[in-house]
């Protein structure tokens, strides 16, 4: 037989950064993908994104770790502070690289898209194509594959689908209809880019991190070309938005009088690239992974509050992760239940850590604040190392290491 006669074929369900990723690492274990993005084009839409030393890892068994340090800068000297200024806590990104092997690699997000896109095989990428799933078929029963419609009426079977569609993912529902889904964690979110802050402000942003305060919080990081990206959260009724549309109005309102440089860069940001968005997490565990020839992956399986900046970086581990499972293991029953008992306990445990620390910026009683800033300042005062080792359990991932044998995924479609 031919070579594609004996390539199985997976469908992608989105081509944010876990579906792209998801692709390429099917594609490395012998797959014939096809992805599809219900956008009309990946337009360069987004602001910044941190990718943590676990998913730095992940991409490094897909060849791309290094392109992705390559369009990234890295978190330098920062920590935490109060509004008024003052330190809690200190971090670096070169204590974080000596414990972990890498520091916290910035990037825009629209950056990494494209990246992740171009080393698509030509023609797997279909935009405007908001694929649905009809049946998540049987990895039993080689007659039974998954089937899924294209906006124009078209069925289309699959040995695999891998739906990464997002928060309020149609798969999800489709496969576990009985799950309560996402809830509103309370957070509102602002995000956006400043383009060389210091031609507005006459010089380079001040102290990066966070600052937290009552129920809120900002943050500042580096991206390359001397930009800024700037994030933001709040307590908030859920669909609420500024009264005349202006966001970057209403992060003045509520942060223009915290500590520098937040004022500065909310002065310097154009209103029309902030971007909000309300917070939604997954507070109920899904029973599994994955359901029939179908696997949930990144928002779509354990959507989480970005307190630990770890919603993509989860999607990546779960990519390669699948990818893995898929060469290692005999059969696509065998492969699917793989990923769901590996992926189910860590993505859930960092979902929990990221609630943890949701909780903690919620506080926003005057006695509360008080005595969670007294916490974080005595943390503060243990040695750098001790605070880094601390976020081991999130960055001290390693990713399995993907079989190399041509023939490794023989019986992929069988039961």
């Amino acid at each position: 037989m031919s070579e594609a006669q004996h390539r199985p074929h997976a469908l992608v369900v989105g081509a944010g950064i876990g579906g792209l990723t998801a692709a390429l690492a099917l594609q490395a274990a012998g797959f014939h993908v096809g992805v599809h993005e219900r956008a009309a084009a990946l337009e360069p839409v987004g602001s910044g994104l941190g990718i943590a030393p676990n998913a730095l890892r992940a991409l490094d068994t897909l060849g791309l770790g290094d392109e992705v340090r390559g369009v990234a800068t890295v978190q330098g000297e920062g920590g935490l502070r109060r509004p008024s200024g003052r330190w809690l806590a200190r971090t670096s990104g070169e204590g974080i690289a000596r414990t972990f092997g890498d520091p916290l690699a910035v990037v825009h997000r629209a950056e990494l898209v494209a990246l992740l896109a171009a080393h698509l095989r030509a023609g797997a990428l279909h935009t405007g194509s908001a694929l649905r799933v009809l049946d998540p078929g049987d990895p039993a029963d080689p007659d039974r594959p998954a089937v899924a419609v294209t906006p124009d009426g078209s069925r289309l079977a699959a040995e695999l689908i891998v739906s990464a569609d997002g928060i309020h993912s149609p798969t999800r529902s489709l496969l576990f209809p009985e799950h309560p889904g996402p809830r509103y964690s309370g957070f509102t979110t602002w995000r956006t880019v400043i383009p060389r802050p210091e031609r507005a402000t006459g010089r380079r942003p001040g102290p990066l991190g966070e600052v937290w305060g009552a129920g809120a919080l900002t943050g500042v990081l580096p991206l390359p070309d001397r930009r800024t990206y700037l994030y933001a959260a709040a307590l908030a009724p859920a669909g609420e938005r500024a009264a005349d549309g202006d966001e970057r109005a209403e992060l003045l309102r509520r942060f223009g009088a915290w500590c520098a440089p937040v004022p500065e860069l909310l002065t310097a940001a154009r209103p029309e690239l902030v971007l909000r968005n309300d917070v939604h997490e997954m507070t109920t565990a899904l029973p599994a992974f994955h359901r029939g020839r179908v696997a949930l992956l990144g928002d779509a399986a354990h959507a989480m509050t970005p307190f630990q900046g770890q919603g993509a970086c989860q999607a990546i581990e779960d990519a390669v992760v699948l990818a893995h499972a898929l060469r290692a293991t005999p059969t696509l029953a065998d492969a699917l239940r793989a990923y769901s008992a590996a992926r189910l306990p860590r993505a859930t445990d960092v979902l929990l850590r990221s609630s943890r620390v949701a909780r903690a910026v919620a506080v926003h009683s005057r006695p509360g604040v008080l005595l969670r800033d007294t916490a974080l300042a005595l943390a503060g005062l243990l040695p750098e190392s001790a605070v880094v080792r601390g976020m081991a359990p999130t960055f001290d991932w390693h990713p399995p290491t993907l079989p190399q044998r041509p023939g490794a995924l023989t019986g992929v479609g069988k039961a």
